[in-house]
């Protein structure tokens, strides 16, 4: 789950990190009433679950009311990789020295919390990563012990000069790592963690992404999340017991088993085409998850075929057959469906498929290539 900026600043406020004053307006009403006409340099920041926001116009500064309204009226309603802008942060502009990068990330490698911080704040760490990864300092954290503080300070002390910054980083350290934990985070991190001119220590931008599975024990966070309408496909089909993730591509996929899902995008893009979603019905034999599947997919207005690869051990396949039978007396569709049935009661599921018409196939690479043939 993702929050937006402003959600993830008032989280650091919360724990007592240093944030520059703002708030977060939807109109440009909101934002005439919100901002007094004192020439206080401002930014106005767009609230969208995407990075570039300043590379695409999403960050501009207001200079007085009068820019703030003109700057936030030219943000409401812009497009920023493929988002509406809804929402707009206006805060008070600080004066910058020196930037830098510090951020919490659970680490599979090292089955841990990894802290992660540099020197080149600014810019996505991704990149950062990818010319100059010896710019990134990297601690793994104990899961036990937690983030001491003799380890926040060495690392504030690699980033700073000042003491009075290194004291300042070093509390703001421990005060993320508490964040991430209290909260059941998957990432939080501050791009980034400026010293003013006036020499303050201060985060200016952060974001922060949290568990799912946790999230029934995070009401706070919960209340947070604002979904859009793919997440909420994803949401509905997580409740009917089905694994979905929304991808770019026209083949819509329905599979039993994660392993042969991925082989089943991969066979797509081996011939050529691109998978519209990965979706797992699970091990179940309950036609009506293939029901609630046809659904899901067919509802996705990119979908342009959709290739249907069943291997049954507890799953079967005559189940998988009476499921789409069903649904498709329910949904009337022109989308063409190619169906691989291997397995337990293959062979039962494949006579009942003959009324149909549906294409049937007998191996993974035939579905794959007629799928992407009848997509076009």
């Amino acid at each position: 789950m993702k929050i937006h900026e402003y959600q993830a600043r008032d989280l650091f406020r919360a724990y007592g990190i240093p944030v520059p004053d703002g708030a977060v307006c939807h109109t440009v009403d909101e934002v005439r009433a919100l901002v007094p006409d004192d020439n206080q340099l401002r930014v106005i920041k767009a609230q969208v679950h995407a990075g570039g926001r300043g590379k695409a116009g999403g960050v501009k500064l207001a200079r007085s009311k009068a820019d703030a309204i003109e700057n936030a009226s030219k943000i409401l309603g812009m497009d920023i990789k493929g988002y509406t802008v809804e929402k707009v942060l206006v805060a008070n502009a600080v004066d910058i020295s020196k930037e830098f990068y510090v951020g919490l990330i659970n680490d599979r490698n090292t089955k841990s919390v990894t802290l992660m911080a540099s020197a080149e704040g600014g810019v996505e760490i991704e990149e950062v990563a990818k010319v100059s990864p010896e710019k990134i300092i990297k601690l793994s954290i104990n899961p036990v012990a937690g983030l001491m503080d003799w380890q926040a300070r060495e690392i504030a002390f690699k980033l700073f000069t000042d003491i009075k910054h290194v004291r300042a980083a070093t509390d703001i350290l421990k005060k993320l790592y508490k964040l991430y934990i209290e909260t059941d985070s998957t990432l939080a991190e501050i791009n980034p963690l400026v010293i003013t001119e006036q020499g303050e220590v201060m985060a200016i931008d952060g974001k922060m992404n949290f568990d799912d599975n946790a999230l029934f024990r995070q009401d706070d966070i919960l209340a947070m999340r604002e979904v859009t309408e793919d997440e909420q496909k994803e949401i509905d089909a997580n409740e009917k017991g089905l694994s979905y993730i929304k991808l770019d591509g026209s083949i819509g996929c329905m599979v039993n088993g994660a392993g042969l899902a991925m082989a089943t995008m991969d066979m797509i893009k081996l011939y050529g085409g691109e998978p519209a979603n990965f979706l797992d019905i699970g091990g179940s034999s309950n036609p009506q998850k293939v029901i609630d599947a046809m659904n899901i997919l067919l509802g996705d207005t990119n979908v342009k075929a959709v290739m249907i690869n069943i291997f049954g051990g507890i799953t079967r396949c005559d189940d998988v057959a009476r499921g789409l039978i069903i649904a498709l007396e329910q949904i009337k569709t022109d989308i063409p469906i190619v169906v691989r049935l291997s397995g337990t009661n293959a062979k039962e599921g494949l006579e009942m498929l003959k009324a149909t018409g549906l294409p049937t196939v007998s191996t993974m690479s035939e579905a794959a290539q007629k799928a992407i043939e009848l997509s076009k």
